[in-house]
């Protein structure tokens, strides 16, 4: 319960900080680079993807290992190796 307290207080005090910053460089005609860092590095972060989890507990996720499975399970192929110039045609 503290955890959560801790991180919505958290949440809170960050997003006054960006709006402050947003306003100020909005409102104010001597807002510096202070504000812009601020506003910048708040507006980039709400492009993180908030919504992950892991991997092992999202629904139809495959597996880890999954794909060197199928490679090391597939068969060989049985075609011909590729002719090397002027060493003929093959069989047809």
């Amino acid at each position: 319960m503290a955890g959560r307290i801790v991180r919505c207080g958290a949440a809170l005090g960050l997003g006054m900080a960006w709006w402050w910053a947003v306003l100020r460089l909005a409102l104010v005609p001597d807002a510096g680079v202070l504000e812009g860092t601020v506003a910048a590095g708040g507006w980039g972060l709400s492009l993180l993807p908030v919504h992950c989890m892991p991997k092992a507990r999202a629904v139809g996720a495959l597996g880890a290992g999954r794909w060197t499975q199928a490679w090391r399970a597939a068969p060989a192929t049985k075609a011909s190796p590729p002719r090397r110039s002027g060493a003929g045609s093959g069989p047809s």
